[in-house]
């Protein structure tokens, strides 16, 4: 078939290339393998599938990595989608061709779309697939990468999905991998589908402009390279246009538009050795105007994904700023291609690779004690963000993310160093602690053997997940009966805050349920993990909200059918007093407890008090949870609502809402124009730009208070509403 020829020819033409000496009978056995496994299997366009595989294939031989990961990259989908076994794919090309498609087969079945729990194991199981072997991940970049150029063929959902995924995952990957050639068309190919509306507009200024580009970047590209001609400076300079999503993410960071940016020309300079990219830095900044603070080394200090050059940032004749970045041709292919281009399997492994993947282990180490939800974003972090360079007094490279602090400093260097940590210097002169830090900085780090251990605060200062994952180790380990208490305090405040509660914990049939939601064994391990920072209340009680208000209504049902009743069969004609009637006493006092407000509609449960009478209270009321115990059981009875009589109850009502002018006007507006009789309102502000409101009113019965609350929803800023409980 001819679309076959074109796309075997091709990966044929860029393997020769690419690996000059390859065994190409080896290379065409799997193609037939795969050709035959897949003849039955179509690409969503309608051709064979076998052209999916080929193209992943050719992308892997740019890369420049061996036979095995080619041949990987042919067979990589036929254990999930063929009758393929690992044992027959093993025996015909050999175990570490097999591993390395089951090892693309795993990552194929995960998904990075799905919940934050889901999502950190197949994060995991990434990093596990990198550890082991680095070339399972780089396929399956490649998979990404051809099966983004075919998006088209696609759903929208799909598009959608895929090119968040990929700009979540695959991007950031091949960035810290250091492929950033492999990382531009990924980004480029995303935002075409996630933002057609500027992707279209940032193609189309492009075009436009053209001509005036392409005029400026020769000029540019001429007067470096008669420069350097004649030094004698062998070298080689070409300009681009940076690619749409770095254009696109300037304007949307900086809010400008296309007119508004100038610095969107970068021009490289490849020369032959290191002492040549200093000499051609000089060069350049006597041709043009060097921009102040713009300057980065590279080649001294290499960026964690082995990248290197040198970067300075000038001005031109015509006064537009463009970037000039000057490297050798290893540094080079490195930009490209990253770890791929350092591939030295046939001698055993890649150069350095130990300490390449340094940080793979650090990622795998973190998830031990962190919450899904902040490892997915701090592992983000870790892996994607950009980083500052750091020193030890005896001029160690202390790489960290940006923005750290000597905290990070500190525990990058040993946790022992950071749980003794009491001071820091930098640059020779004594700092906060919470200072950020800038490339360069000489850190000294104070410690003092009488040091209590990191403080809570410093989880909220550090900006590294692996200080992060150290101090809540520390905390975990050290200090379980104080994080128990500060955990339980937490924990039930948020659980106060929302209106739950916190009688239900101790439910012998809900809190079992509850526990396995969480995903503790008891309710101290939970309030341990609080204590330390591994999870947050607000997580804990949003994970059983929902399991909580199912299991409060199911008890409602249940014990408002068995306490209302009985009374009512068996007190028919008996007197009702203010609206209650109370089993097998025809007439006592009546009051509502406070502490809950009950109007009918509620369950209720009555309580015999000494001389006033009985107090009625709400079956959920905290107050009312103490009822089974033996000194207490003999004071409650059962009461009921009485038939519907026009009289009203009060009640009350928390209201949670951010802070802004005119809000309790809005409020009162509202409860004026329901017509309903308000007796108190009051609020208060709180810490963070929130206020909450009391407000006690009267209504007739549970229908005209939901109305009401549904109402006060309706609000702007009002964010949750409660009965009131004191």
């Amino acid at each position: 078939m001819e679309s076959f020829a074109k796309y075997y020819g091709s990966m044929y033409q860029t393997v020769s290339r690419c690996l000059p000496g390859t065994d190409m009978e080896r290379i065409d056995r799997a193609v037939e393998y795969a050709r035959e496994k897949h003849k039955d299997q179509k690409r969503k366009d309608g051709s064979p599938y076998i052209i999916h595989p080929l193209a992943t294939a050719e992308i892997v031989a740019e890369m420049g990595l061996d036979a095995d990961a080619i041949l990987g990259a042919l067979l990589h989908d036929c254990i999930e989608d063929t009758d393929a076994s690992f044992d027959e794919i093993s025996k015909l090309f050999g175990p570490t061709t097999a591993q390395l498609v089951e090892g693309v087969t795993k990552l194929t079945r995960a998904n990075f779309s799905s919940s934050e729990e889901a999502q950190m194991e197949n994060l995991r199981k990434m990093f596990m697939a990198m550890s082991k072997d680095i070339r399972v991940v780089m396929i399956k970049i490649a998979d990404r990468l051809h099966n983004m150029r075919t998006m088209q063929y696609q759903t929208p959902e799909k598009q959608i999905s895929k090119c968040r995924e990929t700009m979540d995952i695959y991007a950031p990957l091949a960035h810290r991998l250091g492929m950033q050639k492999l990382k531009w068309e990924l980004e480029d190919i995303s935002l075409q589908y996630l933002d057609p509306g500027s992707y279209g507009e940032i193609l189309s200024y492009l075009s436009a402009h053209k001509e005036k580009d392409e005029a400026f970047m020769h000029t540019i590209d001429q007067n470096i390279s008669q420069r350097l001609s004649a030094m004698g400076i062998h070298s080689t300079v070409y300009g681009r246009i940076k690619h749409v999503y770095s254009i696109y993410r300037k304007m949307t960071t900086q809010g400008k538009t296309m007119d508004e940016l100038y610095d969107i020309y970068a021009f490289r300079v490849v020369v032959d050795t290191i002492p040549d990219c200093y000499n051609v830095l000089g060069h350049v900044h006597d041709l043009f105007n060097p921009v102040p603070g713009r300057f980065k080394d590279y080649i001294s200090t290499p960026k964690p994904n082995m990248y290197q050059s040198l970067h300075t940032t000038v001005i031109g004749t015509q006064g537009i700023p463009f970037e000039v970045q000057i490297r050798t041709w290893d540094m080079h292919e490195t930009a490209e291609y990253g770890i791929a281009a350092h591939w030295k399997y046939k001698q055993g492994a890649g150069d350095g690779s130990e300490k390449d993947f340094e940080w793979v282990r650090r990622l795998l180490e973190s998830q031990q004690d962190t919450d899904a939800e902040d490892y997915v974003s701090s592992m983000k972090i870790d892996m994607f963000d950009d980083e500052v360079f750091t020193f030890t007094p005896k001029g160690k490279i202390v790489p960290l993310p940006a923005g750290a602090t000597p905290i990070d400093f500190a525990y990058a260097i040993h946790s022992g160093v950071g749980n003794s940590l009491v001071g820091a210097k930098v640059n020779g002169r004594i700092c906060n602690i919470d200072s950020a830090l800038q490339n360069g900085d000489i850190v000294e780090i104070i410690t003092s053997k009488a040091a209590k251990g990191p403080s809570r605060d410093w989880l909220n200062i550090c900006q590294s997940n692996q200080a992060r994952t150290k101090i809540k180790q520390w905390f975990k380990k050290e200090k379980r009966d104080e994080n128990i208490v500060h955990g339980r305090a937490s924990f039930e405040g948020e659980m106060r805050r929302v209106g739950l509660p916190l009688s239900i914990t101790v439910d012998p049939e809900v809190s079992p349920q509850l526990l396995k939601k969480l995903g503790f064994d008891t309710w101290e391990d939970m309030y341990a993990a609080i204590g330390y920072g591994g999870l947050t209340a607000v997580k804990a009680v949003g994970k059983v909200r929902d399991d909580i208000n199912r299991a409060l209504k199911l008890q409602n049902q249940e014990q408002r059918s068995f306490l209302n009743t009985k009374p009512d069969t068996a007190v028919k004609g008996r007197h009702s007093v203010n609206g209650v009637i109370v089993e097998d006493i025809d007439s006592c006092m009546i009051k509502f407890a406070k502490c809950c407000t009950p109007v009918p509609g509620d369950g209720i449960i009555g309580f015999i008090t000494k001389g006033f009478g009985v107090s009625v209270h709400r079956i959920d009321c905290p107050n009312a949870q103490n009822r089974d115990e033996p000194h207490q059981a003999p004071r409650w009875v059962r009461v009921c609502w009485a038939d519907a009589e026009d009289q009203p109850f009060e009640t009350t009502l928390e209201i949670d809402c951010i802070t802004r002018d005119g809000l309790l006007l809005d409020v009162a507006t509202m409860m004026t124009t329901a017509r309903v009789r308000v007796k108190e309102i009051n609020g208060k502000d709180l810490p963070g730009g929130r206020s909450v409101f009391t407000v006690r009113f009267e209504v007739k019965d549970l229908g005209e208070l939901d109305a009401i609350r549904n109402k006060l929803l309706n609000i702007r800023d009002i964010t949750g509403i409660r009965r009131g409980q004191n």
